[in-house]
This record gives structure tokens, sequence and C-alpha cells, in this order.
């Protein structure tokens, strides 16, 4: 599947006294992200819930690369990596041009929407990751 694309619009009060998006912006922007990939994907978040499933973030390792600067144009791109029995992996990477100022990988649980404990990825999920 071709990496997923989403555009952000860099605030000024994410930029830290070095000019710079400070670092914890970054985990907000994969979330976001993630929202609009799974709606990509056909999956938007309330019909995932509505469904009886919901996502939780539980692993994350993330490498800044280069610097982001207020009014840089930032995109986020997205791309599945792994889908286990009841997890699933995305890459991330934010980049400006051709630059990749972070990249991240992010593993999320499944979890029953509303008792909050792990199951099976959906295979109708599990599709729509896949592409």
């Amino acid at each position: 599947m071709e990496r997923f694309r989403f555009p952000v619009t860099v605030r000024y009060l994410e930029v830290d006294a070095q000019g710079v998006v400070f670092n914890m912006w970054y985990l907000g922007y994969f979330d976001e992200a993630l929202n609009g990939y799974l709606a990509h994907c056909g999956h938007p978040y309330p019909k995932l819930i509505a469904s009886g499933t919901d996502v939780q973030l539980v692993h994350t390792e993330l490498d800044y690369k280069a610097g982001v600067r207020w009014g840089d144009p930032l995109v986020i791109e997205v791309s599945t990596a792994r889908i286990g029995n009841t997890s699933f992996t995305l890459d991330f990477q934010a980049k400006v041009g051709d630059t990749v100022a972070c990249a991240a990988s992010t593993v999320y649980v499944t979890v029953d929407a509303k008792e909050l404990t792990k199951k099976r990825v959906p295979d109708d999920l599990r599709a729509g990751l896949l592409g």
C-alpha cells in the first residue's frame, strides 16, 4: 500500500526556544495521523468504536533526525509495518519535502471498546490496514 500522507500545520506554540518543533508534539502529530490513516483504511474512529473495537498505544520508538520550524510544510507519512493477532505496528515519518525530520514505529493493541480488554484484530480492520 502507498504511504498515507497527512498534512500538519506547525503552530507557533509548538516551536521551542531553539526555533524547532518541541519533541513531544510529534506524538500528537502521529496520533492525528493515526486517525486519518484509519479513516483512509475505511475505519474512521467513530465507526471503529461503534463496531466494538478501540486501539491503545502500547509502545513507540522515535528517532529525531532534523528540526522542523514554524511554517515548514510538514507531512506525516503512515504505513502498516506489521499485523499480529491482537496488535498492529505503524511506521510514521514526519517529513518536510524529502527530508525525514522524525521517524517512529508504534505498536497498537486492539481492545474491546467497552471493557478495554485485549481482543483479536478484527478481520475487516486487518484487511483495511493491509490495503
